[in-house]
């Protein structure tokens, strides 16, 4: 039977629309094969192995530390100094040894006076050390021991002191060696009495973490384990030598040589 030419038509064009469909539906296909393929080569390479990591922003990594991670960062920098009958604490400062202390703690000692201070450090290694320099004003020294470590691992020093910024204390209060004390910056530019003879000092940090004798000498750590002061002194109202809630560290730049500041009276003695 013949097809009257308007089926005819209709016919062909029903199936011009289907080869048409039919063509979009492979072409999408092949689209989307390309797609997956061109992620899969550009992911991995085409060889199996999972897709390198994209680049992403850096996160700033915290300054502070933890107190135990502060110990554990200078704890190995503080020795215990015994000259005569004082006792004292020090950092080691420098590479080559040198050690950061209290003036006080070896006053009287000298280069001819060797053997009267002895220096341990953190690994047990005890010895002989003689004072280097010594600036009484600051009530700063420093001491070449005669023997080093197996590993001789230096403080860093430098940082500002802020008023309320936590700080760290390490030393050897009343023998009790690498004892440490937390608390905060209490003040800024106190000055200490001390004897005519040796004089007031001036510029100093107060902080309230808690130093005895045998503290002095050792270093105030700010939260990032700097060393932004050495001990000195303690306030002693009650004239026992007994923590009272005050204490005094001379800035690190005064005790590298730097300049000391005017401050309101902190009443103090040396520990």
């Amino acid at each position: 039977m013949e097809r009257a030419p308007q089926e005819a038509d209709a016919a062909g064009a029903q199936g011009a629309v289907a080869g048409r469909a039919r063509r979009s539906v492979v072409g999408g296909g092949a689209l989307v094969v390309v797609a997956l393929l061109a992620y899969w080569l550009g992911g991995s390479g085409g060889n199996g192995e999972e897709a390198a990591p994209r680049p992403s922003a850096t996160p700033t990594p915290s300054a502070t530390l933890t107190v135990p991670d502060v110990f554990k960062r200078v704890g190995p920098s503080v020795v215990v100094i015994q000259a005569g009958k004082s006792l004292g604490t020090g950092v080691v400062a420098a590479e080559d040894g040198t050690i950061l202390t209290a003036y006080h703690v070896v006053k009287g000692t000298s280069k001819r006076d060797a053997e009267d201070v002895t220096v341990t450090f953190a690994d047990g290694t005890k010895t002989k050390a003689v004072v280097a320099s010594s600036n009484p004003k600051r009530d700063v020294a420093t001491l070449k021991p005669a023997k080093l470590p197996e590993i001789v691992i230096p403080a860093t020093l430098g940082g500002a002191a802020t008023v309320g910024a936590p700080v760290v204390a390490i030393g050897n209060p009343l023998g009790l060696t690498y004892s440490v004390s937390t608390g905060v910056v209490s003040g800024l530019n106190r000055t200490a009495d001390r004897t005519a003879r040796d004089g007031d000092m001036n510029g100093l940090i107060q902080f309230d973490a808690s130093a005895n004798p045998g503290s002095s000498g050792g270093p105030l750590l700010d939260a990032r384990g700097l060393v932004i002061g050495i001990v000195v002194s303690i306030a002693d109202p009650g004239g026992d030598e007994a923590f009272a809630g005050i204490a005094f560290a001379v800035p690190i730049g005064a005790a590298l040589g730097g300049d000391e500041g005017d401050g309101p009276p902190g009443d103090g003695p040396q520990i």
